[in-house]
Formats: C-alpha cells, sequence, structure tokens
C-alpha cells in the first residue's frame, strides 16, 4: 500500500504503526518512509530530475531486495503531487500497489508542523496549505482515510479496508 496525504496528515506515523500491528502478527512486511529515500542534494542544477531518477531507482532496489527475502506487504508512505508521480512509483514497486489517503482538517495539519522546529518543516506547513488550497493530489487514492483520532484506530481501519488482518 502507498499511504499519501499532504504534509503533516501523519503518514510516516501511520506507517511505522502499521509495520508494528504486522510485525506483532509475524507478517513479513517492508515499511518505506519515501522522503527519506529521496533525501540527498547533490549542489548540481538538475536536482529535481536527478532527484526523481535516484528516488525511483532507490525504491525499486529497496523494494526488490525486501520481497527477494520472503517480505509479503509492502507499506510505503509518502506525498504524491499528480498521476505521473504515481506511476513513478507504481512502475518502481511493479507490484500491485493500492493508494490511501489520509485526511486531516487543515487547522490539524498547521498545529502537527507548526510545532516542528526545522525549517524543512515550515517549509512543508507552506507546500501543506498550498497543496490544499489547490486540491493537489486529490483522486489519486483507491479509498481515503481520516487520521485525526488515535493512530492505531487509523491503522487498524486501513488494514481492516484492505483485509490485511484476516
Amino acid at each position: 500500500m502507498l499511504i499519501t496525504g499532504v504534509y503533516g496528515a501523519g503518514k510516516s506515523t501511520v506507517a511505522a504503526d502499521i509495520a508494528d500491528v504486522l510485525e506483532r502478527r509475524r507478517v513479513p512486511y517492508g515499511a518505506i518512509d519515501l522522503d527519506w529515500i529521496m533525501w540527498f542534494d547533490t549542489g548540481r542544477d538538475d536536482m529535481d530530475e536527478l532527484g526523481r531518477k535516484v528516488f525511483l531507482a532507490n525504491l525499486a532496489d529497496v523494494v526488490r531486495n525486501y520481497l527477494e527475502v520472503g517480505v509479503e506487504r509492502i507499506v510505503l508512505a509518502g506525498a504524491i503531487e499528480s498521476r505521473a508521480d504515481l506511476d513513478g512509483v507504481r512502475d518502481a514497486v511493479s507490484v500491485p500497489l493500492t493508494v490511501v489517503r489520509l485526511t486531516v482538517p487543515l487547522h490539524e495539519v498547521v498545529r502537527r508542523l507548526r510545532s516542528d522546529p526545522t525549517a524543512g518543516r515550515q517549509d512543508d506547513l507552506q507546500v501543506a496549505i498550498e497543496w490544499t488550497d489547490a486540491a493537489v493530489g486529490l483522486g489519486l487514492d483507491d479509498f481515503s482515510m481520516a487520521n485525526e483520532g488515535a493512530v492505531r484506530d487509523t491503522s487498524t481501519a486501513i488494514l481492516e479496508r484492505l483485509g490485511w488482518l484476516e
């Protein structure tokens, strides 16, 4: 599955909790925060193009490595902006992918991100506001899930909807 939504929606937190649930049930899984496998900078002027290329190569390699050792469930977390971005992720993972969009009221996103002292998260807050205003990424999901209450409730609801708890 791919958990998506605006920055501050709780994608990484929910993915980590889903990983915990799967681990406790002894389900072979791999969890990948997409931000981490694309977090680099070479100082070159072509970083957008280069970054996308390296990100997709990293993703393909990590997923392939997980599958080769017996992982049965892949949990991805990342903000997906466009159909082209989603298609790139789908091609890289080369397994069926259900896209779950986390929804959170903007005021909650602001509360979550404002408390983070890093400049990067403050930039993410501005992007989250812009994406919310422009409805960026809407319609790319197979289903959406509210993420306002307890994380375990959100995680369990997603896993039940996917049939991963059977």
